[in-house]
């Protein structure tokens, strides 16, 4: 993927980063990370804050983070991770403390379907099913992520540190 990031130079708009930037595998899926501030963006930009690609976390309150995923279909996923030898149930265990593939984080997060579809479980049991163009706010609810399809998805998804009271 590339990422082009415009900035200021003698007072005019300017390209301070134009790179292509790489995946990193997560769950047996591939997640690119494309922003993150850790404070107050301030404008211009310094040059630490585009020079860098970012790893997959979740952002502090006041944080942000974009990233674009990969998800391939859940069939797919779950031999892919089983043949690397990942034990994915018991990975995210770890990392989230919940029952695979249900999560909550501290975050507000914009999700948008660029292709394929996916489908979005809550506590209820009920599963939304997101086609291309499809947005998601999620407000820090306990969710899963399911690709009952035949074809990788791809959605951007934009993450707002939160504070939860």
């Amino acid at each position: 993927m590339r990422r082009v990031v415009t900035g200021h130079r003698n007072g005019k708009s300017v390209i301070v980063d134009n790179v292509e930037i790489a995946g990193r595998g997560q769950f047996g899926s591939e997640m690119i990370g494309v922003w993150e501030t850790d404070v107050i963006p301030t404008i211009p930009l310094e040059e630490r804050n585009y020079k860098k690609q970012p790893d997959f976390h979740f952002p502090k309150p006041g944080e942000t983070y974009i990233n674009i995923w990969s998800c391939p279909p859940d069939k797919e996923f779950l031999e892919k991770t089983s043949k690397n030898g990942v034990d994915v149930v018991e990975r995210h265990r770890r990392q989230f403390g919940d029952d695979w593939p249900m999560h909550t984080t501290d975050t507000v997060d914009i999700d948008i379907i660029l292709s394929g579809e996916l489908w979005m479980e809550l506590d209820d049991g009920l599963e939304v099913h997101l086609e291309p163009g499809d947005c998601v706010v999620q407000n820090g609810t306990r969710h899963a992520w399911h690709n009952h399809g035949t074809d990788t998805c791809i959605m951007a998804s934009f993450l707002i540190g939160a504070k939860r009271t």
